[in-house]
């Protein structure tokens, strides 16, 4: 259909839409290098095993000599360092020994970390002359998650699946009850969950086991952001999808720990990764697959409060749509005029669908 010069959007409305993504641009160059520029170890808890009475003033040269990137802790057993490494208390263990130090590491943790204390332990043993062995206590799966980032990347697809989706649905059914809004957000979380889930386990075998409990997991994830999306598009309309892409892109997967652990980025990140939905579900798979003595229920809860945040926003949105709809004149609805038996949409309307 050709746009006549009386209909054409006028140039505001061009340069709203030219700014939604630029500033999503902005917010993702601001999120991405701002929490993966630059990767830095700050306090990695790090065990020096030793029962000798020179460990303690080794342990002390060690730390002035890493400063703040490490926070060293005495135990006396090796024992005790690989129990607080497979419960994930400490990122890593350097056990002393005059002919044949060991560093004990869990690239299930996490790849980055691990490397990172190997930079920071292999200096200390080439000084000494010394050979270094390295013991990874809980390795990834080398068949089925050689990188450790497999859950990352099945976090990534989710969401974007999840957003996009959630997205769609308040835009292309806004004039639906919002109550068909959320079964259609409930059936989308389960359809992106089970596809992900089939890509991710039967196509590429990228998630070795606990399958079940990780898709629901999943399920739950995906009912968040539906809920957050669909509210979201009532309350805010066009700047929907930039709220969406920061919150569940720009700040979920920079704190997720999935590339970087928060010990190795700057201090606003990792205080995300105390509470953001990413870092629940990440956290909660590594422990599924890796860290079988180690519960899940406190990054379950992380996932699960967003999704009561968003059922908190799908109660407001449902209040203000009822407000607007006795706001409404009964003659006509708000906005819109008959032109030849069809009716128009007004260019207030035409902007927050193109937006949408």
């Amino acid at each position: 259909m050709s746009t006549t010069a009386g209909s054409s959007v006028p140039m505001r409305t061009v340069l709203s839409h030219i700014a939604v993504p630029l500033l999503m641009g902005a917010v993702m160059a601001l999120a991405y290098l701002g929490g993966f520029h630059k990767p830095d170890p700050h306090d990695l808890r790090i065990d020096i095993v030793g029962s000798t009475t020179q460990t303690a003033v080794v342990t002390d040269q060690l730390q002035r000599a890493l400063g703040d990137h490490a926070d060293l802790r005495v135990v006396d057993t090796v024992d005790q360092a690989r129990d607080a490494l497979l419960h994930r208390e400490i990122a890593g263990a350097y056990v002393l020994s005059d002919s044949h130090p060991t560093l004990m590491v869990s690239t299930g943790a996490s790849d980055t970390a691990a490397v990172s204390i190997e930079r920071m332990f292999m200096p200390v043993a080439a000084h000494a002359g010394l050979p270094l062995d390295i013991t990874d206590v809980a390795p990834v799966d080398s068949g089925t998650d050689p990188s450790g980032q497999s859950l990352f990347f099945f976090l990534v697809a989710l969401t974007v699946g999840a957003y996009a989706t959630a997205i769609a649905i308040g835009a292309a059914g806004a004039s639906k009850p919002l109550s068909i809004r959320i079964g259609l957000g409930v059936i989308g979380a389960a359809v992106n969950t089970a596809l992900v889930t089939f890509i991710g386990t039967v196509i590429f075998d990228a998630i070795g086991s606990h399958t079940g409990q990780i898709m629901a997991l999943a399920f739950v994830y995906c009912l968040a952001i539906m809920a957050f999306g669909i509210a979201l598009h009532s309350l805010i309309g066009r700047f929907t999808t930039i709220v969406m892409v920061t919150l569940f892109v720009g700040l979920n997967f920079t704190s997720s720990g999935g590339v970087f652990p928060p010990s190795l980025q700057p201090g606003f990140f990792g205080a995300l990764h105390s509470f953001w939905i990413g870092a629940g579900f990440n956290e909660a798979g590594r422990n599924l697959l890796y860290f079988p003595s180690v519960g899940i229920t406190g990054e379950v809860w992380k996932i699960v409060g967003w999704v009561i945040v968003g059922a908190a926003l799908l109660g407001t949105a449902a209040a203000v749509e009822r407000r607007r709809a006795a706001n409404t004149l009964p003659a006509a609805p708000a906005g819109r005029h008959e032109r030849g038996g069809l009716t128009e949409t007004t260019e207030e309307e035409l902007e927050e669908a193109v937006v949408a």
